[in-house]
């Protein structure tokens, strides 16, 4: 299974391009499982999936349109064999919705998504085969599947394959044979010599009883001559094959040491040459190189002195723009000031030429001499009522004094 958090390694190895093409082919096994030829292609009749459908490279032929619309169907069949409901997307529905209501689903079951949405309007990619190996996955954990252990068939060993020679074969024949070169397409046969050694004992038993007599034979040579052409197919070795013994690894190891030096022998010749031409070429390289050298030898003394002088000019362009530097701070620092006294100049001219204060100033004025002249009003006013006043007192005093200078007699007459 995949794990989520593989994808959150930034230090990734050389093979990490090449990840997604194994999570692709694991991806295939896993919707092989989930039935996906009769419930999604034969569906839509729609062609199988190659092993790196979804896998992006430069050197495969690429579709977007068609493996975006490929994606977006297998991945809301997954999302249904899932246990959750979505809604089959249409080939010309907007491509950023139907992206994130998929990786909304995928957030749902808890995967990882550390990538923007339009990686998968490709149709083909890392993030696109990570999607729908993560969704098949959940589809399989619907469907209560799980990864069992693999069961390997026993191989029997092969029987031993007896091969019968017609031909007459003495034990000194047969050790003849085992020298020889083995073929390599042919499998070497190993004589049964328990059964020649028991032979072999036999007439040495034989033998070790010494006759009185010295045995002379009374049998005509042709006619044992004809006997020996009569018997001779009926003679038969088993011999069988065994591809453990020495011999044949010795023999093995001589039919390669020959012919690895007859390759050697060919390739020698070959190499020398091809050495021998190198070493011409790289000589005309060098006699060439040198003529170039003399030839453009006062080019490459201009070279060196135009290089010191432009390390020079390079040294002075650096000084000099150290200074301009600190003079252009100076500058900024000046100009700030500059401005200052200009805001404060300005701040200063706008409120003397202004003339609003003295407006409110000639207005404050004439409300002061109105106020006056009716304060001046209510003076005289108040001067005249206290006038009166006195008047009034005055004549009443004057007329209570000669009140009380009335004679007697004319009160009487009253």
């Amino acid at each position: 299974m995949v794990d989520d958090n593989r994808r959150g390694d930034d230090e990734r190895g050389p093979g990490a391009a090449y990840q997604m093409f194994v999570v692709m082919e694991d991806l295939l096994d896993k919707l092989k499982l989930l039935d996906y030829e009769e419930e999604v292609l034969a569906k839509h009749n729609m062609k199988a999936l190659s092993r790196h459908y979804f896998a992006s490279s430069a050197y495969m032929p690429s579709n977007p349109g068609e493996q975006f619309f490929m994606f977006t169907i297998i991945a809301s069949w997954l999302i249904n064999a899932a246990g959750r409901p979505f809604e089959q997307p249409q080939e010309y529905d907007d491509p950023n919705a139907t992206v994130s209501n998929i990786l909304s689903q995928l957030r749902a079951f808890g995967g990882l998504v550390d990538f923007p949405p339009s990686k998968l309007k490709a149709g083909s990619g890392e993030h696109v085969c990570y999607v729908l190996d993560r969704l098949a996955e959940e589809a399989l954990k619907e469907r209560v599947f799980s990864w069992r252990r693999p069961n390997y068939p026993t191989e029997e060993m092969e029987e031993e394959s007896v091969i019968e020679d017609d031909a007459e074969l003495t034990l000194s024949k047969v050790e003849e044979e085992m020298t020889e070169e083995p073929d390599d397409c042919e499998e070497e046969n190993v004589m049964d010599l328990e059964a020649l050694k028991s032979r072999t004992n036999q007439s040495e038993a034989r033998l070790s009883s010494k006759p009185d007599n010295i045995l002379e034979s009374n049998m005509d040579a042709a006619e044992w001559n004809l006997e020996v052409e009569r018997v001779l197919p009926q003679l038969k070795v088993t011999i069988r094959t065994d591809h453990k013994d020495w011999r044949i690894h010795v023999d093995q190891m001589h039919q390669h040491k020959d012919g690895i030096k007859s390759s050697l022998k060919e390739a020698k010749g070959y190499l020398d040459k091809l050495q021998e031409e190198i070493g011409k070429t790289l000589e005309k390289v060098g006699s060439r190189e040198k003529y170039i050298n003399n030839q453009l030898e006062h080019l490459i003394q201009d070279y060196r002195s135009a290089q010191s002088k432009l390390s020079e000019a390079r040294e002075c362009y650096q000084q000099g723009s150290g200074g301009v530097t600190e003079r252009t701070r100076v500058l900024a620092e000046i100009t700030e000031e500059l401005e200052k006294v200009k805001q404060e100049m300005e701040e200063k001219g706008s409120s003397m030429s202004d003339g609003a204060p003295v407006v409110k100033i000639k207005q404050s004025l004439t409300k002061l001499k109105q106020e006056i002249v009716q304060m001046d009003i209510r003076i005289g006013v108040v001067e005249h009522t206290l006038l009166q006043a006195k008047l009034k007192e005055k004549s009443n005093m004057t007329r209570d004094m000669h009140a009380t200078n009335i004679p007697e007699s004319a009160i009487g007459a009253y």
